[in-house]
């Protein structure tokens, strides 16, 4: 069983910037990919961002592309988040995941996701 923990969120003004992150155990990270999830109240969960598992391969939403930025750290077991430019619209639940897999595949089926953190707050707003 995969434990991961996120950390990072809080309250940022627009335009604002925050970094999250994923822990997990450092010498069993290397063997996932890793994604980003986010959920706004009333709306269903939706991939953010992906990295495979040596970091060579990245993948983001739409309306995040050249504003947020995922990396991984495999031998301090740490994926980040960082979030530039935030807007009121990305205020969500953001939870990262991850697959049994070396290749993030697509995060639009969440089943294909093994492993889930609790998630941590983001709140964008002035």
């Amino acid at each position: 069983q995969l434990q991961l923990v996120e950390s990072g969120g809080g309250l940022v003004q627009p335009g604002g910037s925050l970094r999250l992150s994923c822990a997990a155990p450092a010498f069993t990270l290397g063997l996932y990919a890793i994604a980003w999830f986010r959920q706004a109240p009333g709306k269903e969960r939706e991939g953010v961002s992906c990295i495979n598992n040596n970091g060579r391969s990245t993948d983001y939403l739409g309306s995040v592309k050249g504003r947020f930025s995922i990396s991984r750290d495999n031998a301090n077991g740490t994926v980040y988040l960082q979030m530039n430019n935030l807007k009121p619209e990305d205020t969500a639940i953001y939870y990262c995941a991850a697959r049994t897999s070396y290749f993030c595949g697509s995060t639009s089926s969440l089943d294909r996701f093994d492993y889930w953190g609790q998630g941590t707050q983001v709140n964008v707003s002035s």
